[in-house]
């Protein structure tokens, strides 16, 4: 019973799937129950059942099976005798390999991130430019025209890509890489085609103005770069490269990954440091030493890859990309004392900031809910629901100045006002000569620029409370709903500006007494909201840091990053974390539910098993691929091959169909040896990366092959790792996380029976699936 995992092997019951994620190509297996025929006293009838898991649609995306990724070392004959024969120029190519690819990972995403920066200033540029000189010229109704119909345009050229060729590629992908990186195998959201739409469609997005960021779709595109390039090439267009057989493991194509969504957030931030640590803290769940030096080496690639082509966009090369374009707010300069009342303001901040956070993720939470339901009537809706929110935030960006009275221009400001250039703080929009329009300030720019202008230690009055209010109010609720639109989306920036806002208003309170700067303040209330929503603590705060570029920040960056997190710890779980739970995706916590304490992994194996000899019969074989979706099958070897039934070990699914695709065949029952290792090669098992892998619908077997033997010791997994069936369940559930297991077997603690009761994979370990066995269990909350 495994409704998110084809991994399975219970067979008490079958279930329909309708799991959650994109369909790459692959085939979506669907459960059937076993004919009436007997197929031999190991495998018993199965019968159908309807899944009972909740499960809630992927926000733009269609349904398909979600397996396990294998992290273990499959030891059988034909993989050790490959070590064993490794020579010392092929242990270089290895690691020369691994170290080459965290290179072209970092250059490949420092380019693209600045690619994503330069295009995203000059579209954006060109629509606030068109506008300004409308609005400048008296021509209102015309600027509105001009500015609802490219965000608009821009709007539906990123919803047609994400709703009919990439859905997987909706949202900001961080809560996708996350469940990858826990050993989730949903292929699509690190497929091609993801790629291209992430890129594109982040751009068109952010550049018809939602309230949505570039920073959190590079994470994705990050990790999707690093499995493209982890492939080892394509064989159906003759593109495959023979030193890159050694990375067709889920292993390696995992740690490729990591390097990939920490090169991600560098892109974004120009934090490399932050980078390794958000992929530590926030995305990986398996880390090691050797891991850390290639993370961090790969994002030192991306911070020296950004910097070279910043330093060439200084001198008006790139169009509108000057000294923008990258959040920095440097504050080296700034002298940062405080006192007890300052001490009492951040933690004033900290505390309000984790109860909105906490309160923006439960928003977030329903909308997605919500547009699920819209989401599932077929691309079209989804796309005419990207046009309704574009709507709605052109109205709010261009209506809204209307309401606030213009403010005369400071006298003793070293800034042109009103600012008829790109980048300002005193933006003109309806406001006569001598005066500007505060809001329009915030609204009519790059989200970057804002934040620059919110942030700013040079300007403590120049928004009026009014206009903050308005600003604060608008950005926190439009960044909820645009959030589960079929667009490319982060929730960075939203929630940094609106917590830079919030924070702007907290410092002008506090004003009187704190001696802090008022752009301090505004970064404070950024560190608060983040905390509040994403639950992060070390990574952001060294982010925030590598963007201020001064220590001094330190104590009162990590004082409101601790005190938001632990106040909305208090009232709901992260919004990566409620995304991952509400997309059905299969995750593994690093602890153990408490009820679980109270189990053993005895009770969570139900049903009769599916097991082979390990001499078996092709049509048994056959039968069973053709009546399970099992990928792992317990081998057994029994008289006259040994002494007594013993557990030989595990045989996977795809290495069962390349031996039947290849008819390793014999008429006789009888050991084939090493005869194995003359045919095949261990890339013949290999896993393929993202595409169609060997399907059964693809051997064509005669009456005659049905009849003949196969031999499944070379290829079995000798050392599988086993449990007794009286380990406690949670101790079972960590095991099974830390290792980084696909299956894993549970043996009887007697002697005198089967030699194994059962196997555990993923789905055994979802609360679902142990509360629907065991109903009386209370789940923690």
């Amino acid at each position: 019973m495994e409704p998110h995992n084809n991994d399975v092997n219970h067979n008490d019951e079958e279930n329909d799937v309708e799991n959650l994620g994109e369909s790459d190509g692959r085939e979506e297996e669907k459960w059937s129950s076993l004919s009436e025929r007997n197929m031999s006293m190991r495998m018993p009838l199965l019968r159908k059942r309807t899944n009972t898991t909740s499960q809630i649609a992927v926000i733009g995306a269609n349904a398909c099976p979600i397996e396990s990724l294998d992290y273990e070392m499959i030891e059988n004959e034909l993989f050790k005798q490959d070590w064993r024969g490794r020579k010392k120029v092929q242990i270089f190519q290895y690691v020369f390999l691994k170290w080459g690819l965290a290179l072209l990972i970092g250059l490949t995403t420092g380019l693209i991130g600045f690619f994503n920066n330069i295009a995203v200033e000059n579209i954006s540029g060109f629509k606030l430019l068109l506008t300004n000189k409308l609005m400048l010229q008296g021509s209102y109704f015309k600027a509105f025209l001009a500015f609802a119909g490219l965000n608009i345009t821009f709007a539906a050229a990123a919803g047609s890509l994400c709703a009919f060729l990439a859905p997987a590629a909706a949202g900001s992908g961080i809560p996708e890489v996350k469940a990858y990186l826990n050993g989730v195998d949903a292929p699509s959201i690190l497929a091609p085609i993801t790629l291209f739409v992430k890129i594109f469609g982040s751009v068109l997005g952010v550049s018809a103005g939602f309230v949505v960021g570039k920073e959190g779709p590079m994470v994705h595109t990050g990790a999707c770069i690093a499995n493209l390039l982890g492939q080892g090439g394509s064989r159906k267009y003759g593109l495959t490269w023979n030193w890159l057989r050694y990375f067709k493991n889920d292993r390696d194509r995992r740690d490729l990954i990591t390097c990939g969504a920490a090169a991600g957030v560098a892109a974004a931030f120009r934090a490399p440091v932050g980078g390794v640590l958000f992929a530590l803290e926030e995305a990986a769940s398996w880390w090691r030493s050797a891991l850390l030096w290639r993370t961090f080496f790969t994002t030192a690639v991306v911070a020296i890859v950004l910097r070279s082509f910043i330093q060439y966009c200084w001198n008006g090369k790139c169009g509108l990309f000057g000294q923008g374009g990258l959040i920095m707010y440097d504050v080296s300069k700034e002298v940062s004392s405080y006192g007890s009342y300052d001490i009492l303001a951040v933690i004033f901040l900290g505390v309000i900031g984790g109860v909105m956070g906490s309160f923006y993720n439960y928003l977030v939470d329903k909308v997605l809910r919500t547009y699920s339901v819209i989401n599932e009537k077929g691309p079209s809706f989804r796309v005419l629901l990207v046009i309704i929110i574009s709507v709605l935030t052109t109205c709010c960006a261009f209506g809204l100045p209307w309401l606030v009275s213009c403010t005369p221009c400071p006298t003793d400001s070293a800034n042109e006002c009103p600012t008829i250039g790109e980048i300002g703080h005193y933006k003109s929009f309806q406001c006569p000569s001598g005066s500007y329009n505060d809001l329009a300030s915030l609204f009519l720019t790059t989200s970057d620029d804002a934040i620059r202008n919110l942030f700013s230690n040079t300007i403590i009055r120049e928004f009026q409370m009014s206009s903050l209010f308005i600003f604060f109010v608008t950005i926190y609720f439009l960044g909820i709903v645009t959030y589960g639109i079929a667009v490319p989306a982060g929730l960075f920036i939203p929630v940094i500006l609106a917590g830079s806002v919030y924070g702007r208003i907290v410092g002008r309170v506090f004003h009187s007494v704190s001696v802090l700067d008022t752009g301090l303040f505004s970064l404070l209330g950024a560190a608060s909201f983040l905390g509040g929503t994403m639950r992060m603590t070390v990574s952001l705060c060294v982010i925030l840091l590598e963007l201020t570029n001064n220590l001094l920040l330190l104590p009162l960056v990590m004082i409101v990053l601790l005190i938001s997190k632990s106040v909305a710890d208090c009232f709901n779980r992260g919004v990566y974390d409620q995304i991952v739970k509400l997309k059905g995706l299969p995750y593994l916590e690093a602890h153990a539910e408490p009820y679980m304490k109270h189990l053993v992994a005895g009770d969570a194996v139900s049903g009769p098993l599916v097991t082979f000899s390990g001499l078996e019969k092709v049509e048994t074989v056959v039968h069973a691929l053709q009546s399970t979706g099992h990928n792992g099958f317990p081998v057994i070897g029994e008289p006259p091959f040994s002494d007594s039934p013993e557990l030989c070990g595990l045989v996977l699914r795809s290495h069962l169909l390349v031996l039947l695709k290849a008819k390793y065949f014999s008429k006789e029952r009888r050991l084939s040896g090493r005869d194995i290792l003359k045919k095949f090669s261990p890339s013949d098992f290999a896993k393929p990366g993202t595409g169609k892998g060997l399907k059964l619908e693809d051997i064509s077997l005669t009456e005659e092959d049905m009849e003949m033997w196969i031999d499944l010791h070379p290829i079995t997994n000798a050392s599988p790792y086993t449990v007794l069936e009286t380990m406690s369940l949670a101790k079972a559930m960590i095991l099974f996380r830390q290792l980084g297991l696909r299956h894993m077997c549970v043996v009887p603690k007697s002697q005198g029976r089967p030699p194994i009761v059962g196997i555990l994979t993923r789905h055994d370990f979802m609360s679902e699936h142990i509360l629907g066995l065991y109903p009386h269990m209370k789940q923690h909350k």
